[in-house]
């Protein structure tokens, strides 16, 4: 059974930094999509960033340059390297991992800029 643990978030002054974790057990099959999702209260979830299982990546516009994406697949851990937080970043975020068969999802953690 595939699991997706995310762990990292809290609460951060705008311009600090966090760093969420996303560990996966369990088998994934190759190729895959690791991605960050985020969702604020009121809003529809969005994707933030994502890698694929070859390295290549992509982010939102409203986040390039900020944060950074990335995985250890020897680790079974990807993660989100989130800097320059503003309050707008203020949502639960979510992993995702999909596949051509599958689509996981973490729990979610929360992550709150506010001064």
């Amino acid at each position: 059974q595939v699991q997706l643990v995310e762990s990292g978030g809290g609460l951060v002054q705008p311009g600090g930094s966090l760093r969420l974790s996303c560990a996966t057990s369990g088998s994934i099959s190759r190729p895959n999509v690791m991605g960050w999702y985020r969702q604020a209260p009121g809003k529809q979830r969005e994707l933030v960033a994502s890698i694929t299982s070859a390295g290549n990546t992509d982010y939102a516009d409203s986040v390039k340059g900020r944060f950074a994406i990335s995985r250890d697949n020897a680790k079974n851990t990807g993660y989100l390297q989130m800097n320059s937080l503003k309050p707008e970043d203020t949502a639960v975020y979510y992993c995702n991992v999909r596949t051509i068969w599958s689509n996981y999802w973490g729990q979610g953690t929360q992550v709150t800029v506010s001064s």
